[in-house]
């Protein structure tokens, strides 16, 4: 469907430069398979999955054609006292993926909104055990939870929180795991040191009390921020810690979901199981909103079963809490990424990704390369933003937080995709060096 438009003033745009763009607007009007073209025609790889969300790749009949029966059949149900069997098929189709312990899942809309569902669930959780005084939460710095008030208020990245001030309180902040250094830049995968890092969340513990604290968020792989990997056991000491204590462990898989790390979630890729899992991007390509949180047995148990017969157990939801329409997205996408193998067969790219991702260490703008998977980051002198508009212009779309540019191709890329993704990268930072 094509759109013509005579003005750009009417939206207030989100994450963007408003002025900016609006001078030199850079406008998507087509997306098929790994690549984008914008409204001159110019055809663009896309090197960052969009926003980490389009994993299978753009354009796939399977999801428009489910999203298209699903609108003619039922286009919307109300989620409360309701449902419709897509949503239960679609939490059935995640699970068969999350850790064993981990079954059942809670829809919603972003992974913003997964956060704050989560944080309701971890206080509903403590409540019905009889632990409402835990009411403190740990975080870290340089940490992305999205944009509603809870995840800003976890959030460690300043831009997002600075002008927001009436957060949540009692937010506790651990060091991030990027380890600064000479020794520790360009290194790819787990450092072998910074494990005591992990012993922030014990110094919370012998400072506030263990019986204060209610979870301890982590991104597995800190995303947004620049693909901070954790260090060798670094994770593995967190659940210990949350073990000891009765603190739940909550993993932020909403960038690291469905295949990013060669694994379903990046809870296998590190073989360390969370109490909860926000979700979101990939869960249906991008191709429709759409979050969740994913628990434990346990969790759902507890909090169902505190309740009385028939009565609401946990008072949260919203009015497009497992839309129809997402719903049948989801079951597409889990059916592509299981027909094509899509959530381990990145496996097959990890080892040239990650060589042609160092190769760039010798451009003299780039201080750090890092990541996992299928995840990598560069970090460069200078304005992460204008960097963006460059590579824009030179025919590659890569996602910049500050100076760090952060590479995720689709998992459907070929090593073809990742070489092409990785010569326009250069050949645009060396033009914008000249």
């Amino acid at each position: 469907m094509q759109y013509t438009t005579n003005s750009l003033e009417n939206q207030w745009m989100p994450f963007t430069g408003n002025r900016d763009f609006k001078q030199n607007p850079r406008l998507i009007t087509k997306a098929e398979g790994v690549y984008l073209w914008d409204h001159n025609g110019n055809k663009l790889i896309d090197g960052s999955s969009s926003l980490f969300n389009v994993a299978a790749g753009h354009g796939r009949t399977e999801i428009a054609e489910a999203v298209h029966r699903q609108l003619m059949e039922c286009d919307y149900t109300a989620p409360f006292q309701m449902g419709h069997p897509a949503a239960f098929e679609l939490a059935r189709k995640v699970t068969r993926h999350t850790p064993d312990e981990i079954n059942h899942i809670f829809f919603c809309n972003s992974g913003s909104e997964a956060i704050d569902t989560s944080l309701k669930m971890v206080m509903a959780y403590h409540r019905a055990n009889g632990d409402a005084q835990r009411t403190r939460f740990v975080s870290r710095e340089r940490a992305y939870h999205g944009v509603n008030m809870g995840g800003v208020s976890l959030s460690g990245m300043v831009k997002n929180r600075e002008t927001f001030s009436a957060v949540m309180p009692n937010i506790v902040h651990m060091r991030h795991t990027w380890l600064d250094g000479a020794e520790n830049r360009y290194k790819w995968g787990q450092p072998e040191n910074g494990a005591d890092l992990a012993e922030d969340l014990q110094r919370a513990v012998d400072t506030y009390g263990g019986s204060t604290i209610a979870a301890c968020y982590v991104e597995p792989v800190a995303g947004s921020t620049g693909c901070l990997v954790p260090p060798k056991g670094y994770l593995e000491r967190l659940r210990e810690i949350c073990d000891a204590n009765g603190i739940l462990l909550v993993f932020d898989e909403v960038i690291t979901g469905f295949g990013r790390l060669g694994t379903p979630f990046a809870a296998q890729a590190f073989g360390v199981t969370p109490d909860l899992m926000t979700l979101a991007k990939a869960i249906t390509n991008g191709a429709q909103p759409m979050g969740a949180v994913a628990a434990k047995d346990d969790i759902y148990d507890v909090v169902t079963n505190a309740a009385p017969e028939n009565a609401i157990e946990f008072f949260h939801g919203y009015t497009y809490s497992g839309h129809p329409c997402s719903c049948a997205a989801g079951i597409a996408t889990m059916d592509i990424y299981e027909n094509e193998g899509l959530l381990t067969s990145s496996a097959d790219l990890l080892e040239h990704f990650q060589e042609r991702m160092m190769s760039l260490s010798d451009i003299d703008m780039i201080t750090d390369i890092r990541g996992m998977g299928l995840m990598g980051a560069f970090d460069i002198t200078g304005d992460g933003a204008a960097m963006q508009k460059e590579l824009f212009h030179q025919g590659i779309h890569v996602k910049f937080t500050g100076p760090s540019g952060i590479v995720a191709p689709p998992l459907v890329a070929t090593k073809d995709h990742i070489d092409e993704i990785i010569d326009k990268l250069r050949a645009g930072m060396q033009r914008a060096a000249a």
